[in-house]
């Protein structure tokens, strides 16, 4: 088995240090989920990685506010665990850990596995009250900007 969800989600837990139900916790990563598969199906990118991009993005945050190291500390984690409650190739690792450790840079990627984690995670701004802007999304992402940001505002 590549991938053990109900393992890793606890292990998550169990070192997650701010609000579980904050606006960087569980829900957070659920719609980053679902924002990721939608666009990863689309744009034929890794659902694996973007499955655990969404779990792992933010576990390692120590504050939902000013956490500039949170990426650094997230992608440090999921290597570390790869081969305990997953198992991605070393090209796999590589993109998960570069998706992670960036994602709050503003970049885009050519990659398509990477930009689908990035527009997974923008896309639930609205959660924050902002609206994602389209010249830090994928056409495909673009598309769902609205949807997206009415379904961060009311859960």
């Amino acid at each position: 088995m590549l991938y053990h969800r109900p393992q890793l989600l606890q292990h998550i837990r169990d070192q997650f240090v701010i609000d579980w139900h904050g606006v960087h916790g569980a829900n957070h990563w659920a719609r980053v989920l679902h924002h990721g598969q939608r666009i990863a199906e689309q744009r034929q990118a890794d659902l694996l990685v973007v499955e655990l991009f969404a779990f792992l993005h933010d576990s390692c945050r120590f504050d939902d506010y000013k956490d500039p190291l949170h990426g650094e500390r997230g992608a440090e984690f999921a290597h570390g665990i790869n081969g305990q409650h997953f198992h991605l190739d070393s090209q796999q690792l590589d993109n998960l850990c570069y998706a992670i450790r960036h994602h709050s840079g503003g970049e885009v990627s050519t990659n398509p596995t990477i930009q689908s984690c990035w527009d997974a995670d923008r896309l639930d701004l609205g959660r924050v009250g902002i609206i994602p802007s389209p010249k830090f999304l994928s056409v495909e992402a673009s598309q769902l900007i609205d949807e997206a940001f009415n379904w961060s505002i009311s859960s």
